[in-house]
């Protein structure tokens, strides 16, 4: 008697429908806008195969028995409760557990934790682990890794770890941003990238490098660690060195910030000086002075995939579209 066929994956749908896995998971959660075509086009594929979200032997027998959900941190006990990012990635994956009458519980990765939180999260006490925050080179994330237990990461997990993701398309943001930067007419164009062990970091320094040298420029690169005072002394130590500086690509809304102060004190003027874009569009960044063009990210998105896609079991790894949101700052 032959097999019995295995049922649709999203990548399937995908397939089907003409539409990438990320749009085939945008329809499933509701929760980004999608075009009426692109939806129809899931909807008849999903009809077509008999796709059930939820449904599959992949499908983790402890999200199955509605066991708690953890979310994996990584920052510090101190930051999280300061950091809109992270707090708006929580949000998303929360919403999208309660709708199941699944439990989030959240928890900030740290060295000390290591093997407490390792035997906590991989002896049955929950259904789930969502990694939240990029740093999926941490020793708690390797160990997890290792273990059975059903993984989600926000962000792309480092070289060599085989855990399935949801990411936000950096490369594009960081093109959209620096040939919006050209198309004002800006020539110096620096980057204050974000810390090198973040993916998120190093992807938006790759998009910033093969834009600006694809016209024909030299990059320059400043770094910071995605915080407001890192953004001003990079900022500063750039002034420094670079004269004609006349525009900023900043990877993070945070240090973008950070610089904005640094520019004012320096006396240049945004953007007659030098225009700046950030990366984030935190609710921050309609409050500065000026208000801050940036590349907005999906971020409770972001949390909202990676939870449907753990309760599914699916191996799929979506990447979101950011987009360019354009304010006095540039």
């Amino acid at each position: 008697m032959p097999d019995e066929p295995s049922p649709p994956t999203v990548t399937e749908v995908a397939a089907a429908a003409g539409v990438s896995a990320a749009t085939v998971s945008r329809v499933l959660t509701g929760r980004v806008r999608v075009s009426t075509s692109a939806r129809v086009s899931v909807h008849d594929a999903i009809a077509q195969l008999g796709y059930v979200r939820h449904r599959g032997p992949r499908r983790p027998d402890r999200v199955a028995q509605r066991l708690p959900v953890a979310a994996l941190v990584f920052e510090p006990t101190a930051r999280l409760f300061h950091d809109t990012f992270s707090a708006r990635l929580l949000a998303g994956a929360e919403e999208e557990l309660t709708r199941h009458g699944i439990p989030l519980l959240t928890m900030s990765a740290t060295r000390g934790t290591i093997a407490s939180a390792t035997q906590f999260l991989t002896t049955g006490g929950v259904g789930g682990v969502l990694l939240l925050g990029g740093h999926s080179s941490h020793p708690l994330a390797v160990s997890l890794a290792a273990s059975r237990v059903p993984l989600r990461a926000t962000g792309r997990p480092a070289e060599g770890l085989e855990i399935p993701f949801v990411d936000v398309d950096n490369h594009d943001g960081a093109r959209q941003a620096v040939e919006h930067l050209m198309l004002r007419g800006r020539r110096a164009i620096a980057t204050i990238a974000g810390p090198p062990d973040s993916a998120a970091a190093a992807d938006r320094l790759d998009g910033y490098r093969r834009t600006v040298e694809a016209a024909g420029r030299a990059p320059a690169v400043a770094y910071g660690d995605f915080t407001t005072a890192s953004g001003g002394h990079a900022a500063a130590w750039l002034l420094d060195r670079m004269p004609r500086l006349d525009a900023l690509f900043v990877a993070s809304d945070a240090m973008a910030a950070g610089a904005l102060q640094a520019l004012r004190k320096a006396g240049r003027r945004v953007p007659e000086d030098v225009a700046v874009v950030g990366f984030d569009d935190a609710p921050l960044a309609s409050y500065t002075t000026p208000a801050l063009t940036t590349v907005r990210q999906p971020v409770s998105d972001l949390g909202a995939v990676a939870a449907a896609l753990l309760l599914e079991g699916s191996e799929d790894s979506p990447v979101l579209p950011t987009e360019l949101v354009v304010r006095a700052s540039s």
